[in-house]
């Protein structure tokens, strides 16, 4: 974890991703332990929201631990990355994803906050 990224349950996903959305877009990586490209995606998906420097934040959810932020989601496979902007949903993908498209997912969901606002 860093100052950028922390853990979330079923209990703070209100506060820590919905209300935090209101300020800054947080993206939500529903993902689980025994998944293949869930271990792939994290590390790049972390490195890059450090690298924006506070101007998006992830929440990670152990989809194993927290099945009802998952199902409340409709995720169908992992990882699902969710990105929340002003309290909503703005965007997601699926499965593990090149550096390429994630800085262009991310600079998306940073100019729409933006826009939003």
């Amino acid at each position: 974890m860093s100052k950028y990224s922390y853990n979330v349950e079923e209990v703070s996903f209100d506060e820590l991703v919905v209300k935090r959305s209101h300020i800054t877009p947080v993206l939500v990586d529903i993902s689980a332990e025994w998944c293949a490209p869930c271990r792939v995606l994290a590390p790049l998906l972390h490195k890059m929201v450090c690298a924006y420097e506070g101007k998006i934040l992830l929440g990670i959810v152990d989809a194993d631990e927290n099945m009802k932020i998952a199902g409340r989601h409709k995720v169908r496979g992992f990882p699902t990355v969710i990105a929340y902007s002003k309290g909503v949903e703005i965007n997601r993908f699926h499965s593990a994803q090149m550096e390429g498209f994630l800085r262009t997912f991310l600079d998306d969901v940073i100019e729409r906050h933006h826009l939003a606002a």
